[in-house]
């Protein structure tokens, strides 16, 4: 009787220990390092997210979760190293919207299909775009480059990281929507693009927040308008599009969180239980904010609806510019 009661006991001890035991340790995943591809250099907002992430990660699994930038070519390198791996977990990345959504409707070759070889594990972050501008007394509001955009056709001239960039899709957007035309100057990457604005080389520049924001923030750059659905914290004095008179002029950028496909879906949930819970804590969601991004877990359902519909969005937009694929 006794040796049937201590017998129990033992059980019961152990399956609350079982219960109490995080997730990565009964399935047994991670037992060993994990890549996290980063398919642009180090020092940018994705490759912040993706350590700020793999760290924590860690912390929870007990596993170093390394990053491996490589960068070149819009993500054309790096992501079809994460496509042809083996789909157990072991290798994931962080990618921005732009590979994902609008690589398949400016380029004519893709060594990766977006939808079919990649399985989305949560978004990680937001990026509202902003109008910012260097000459705020040619251009007080979002409303006086609309103006002058209409009344002057091919005159104003607006920067972008290259084509099919966020910026560049914000800008085309800017421009279908409100039946006008702007004359695009690309640069290879969004510095020097901002550079170029910052010497008065170009009119205007749709950014991602955490681009612009430090020239904002001392004055070297006038933000006009987000366009986004509600004010950033960060510059509460700048309205959105809406609240500058324009319409339907909503584009965010962001970062999401994706695995090789047909990794075995418990790993996916896993991965996805625990970023939330990373990006949920106080500490992460005001690092990203201070640095212009929101944070923005969803389901791996709802991540693959968004890639999906942004895929026809972008690719409208493109076809609308004349843009020819390379």
């Amino acid at each position: 009787m006794n040796t049937r009661r201590t017998l129990s006991l033992l059980a019961c001890a152990i399956g609350l220990l079982a219960a109490a035991a995080p997730a990565s340790a009964q399935g047994g995943y991670p037992d060993r390092p994990v890549k996290l591809m980063v398919a642009l250099p180090a020092g940018g907002g994705v490759d912040m997210i993706a350590r700020l992430v793999g760290q924590k990660l860690a912390a929870v699994t007990g596993q170093p979760f390394v990053v491996d930038n490589r960068a070149g070519a819009s993500g054309r390198i790096g992501l079809p190293v994460v496509a042809k791996a083996p789909p157990d977990g072991y290798m994931l990345m962080a990618s921005p919207a732009s590979f994902l959504t609008t690589n398949k409707a400016i380029f004519k070759e893709m060594p990766y299909d977006p939808q079919a070889d990649f399985a989305p594990i949560t978004k990680l972050a937001n990026q509202a775009m902003v109008l910012v501008v260097k000459d705020k007394q040619k251009f007080a509001t979002a409303g006086a480059v609309l103006a002058a955009a209409k009344a002057n056709p091919g005159s104003l001239t607006y920067a972008s990281s290259g084509d099919g960039s966020p910026q560049h899709l914000a800008a085309l957007m800017f421009e279908t929507r409100m039946q006008l035309r702007m004359t695009h100057i690309p640069y290879k990457g969004g510095a020097l693009a901002i550079n170029d604005l910052l010497g008065g080389n170009v009119d205007l520049l749709f950014a991602p927040l955490p681009e612009a924001l430090p020239h904002i923030k001392a004055g070297k750059l006038a933000a006009l308008a987000l366009m986004s659905e509600k004010r950033s914290p960060l510059i509460t004095d700048v309205p959105t599009m809406r609240e500058a008179g324009i319409q339907n002029m909503v584009m965010q950028t962001w970062i999401g969180l994706l695995a090789p496909a047909r990794t075995p879906r418990p790993i996916v949930d896993q991965l996805n239980r625990q970023v939330h819970a990373i990006l949920q804590s106080e500490e992460v969601k005001n690092h990203l904010l201070e640095a212009g991004m929101d944070v923005a877990p969803t389901t791996p359902e709802q991540f693959q609806q968004t890639i999906a519909q942004e895929l026809t969005l972008h690719a409208e937009l493109v076809k609308a510019s004349g843009l020819v694929p390379q």
